[in-house]
């Protein structure tokens, strides 16, 4: 499967190279993944906030953070 970037509909398609890669992943090593990926979303967003909400305490940044990586379900 070749990627092109102009091609939204396959943006949240699984590259056939990478689930070939993932599927010979143990089950830590995929949750391992995983929690670097949340941890690193979790960090770009809360300097996202902090940049567009300069005077806001840490405690309305941690509640904004997690507003949006719940998609607003908290």
């Amino acid at each position: 499967m070749t990627y092109d970037p102009a091609d939204l509909k396959n943006i949240e398609m699984v590259d056939r190279e990478m689930a070939r890669i993932l599927a010979g992943k143990t089950e830590a090593e995929r949750l391992q993944i995983a929690w670097g990926m949340w941890r690193s979303a979790r960090l770009m967003i809360a300097t996202l906030v902090r940049s567009e909400q300069p005077h806001a305490s840490e405690e309305e940044i941690e509640r904004e953070v997690a507003r949006r990586m719940s998609h607003g379900a908290c």
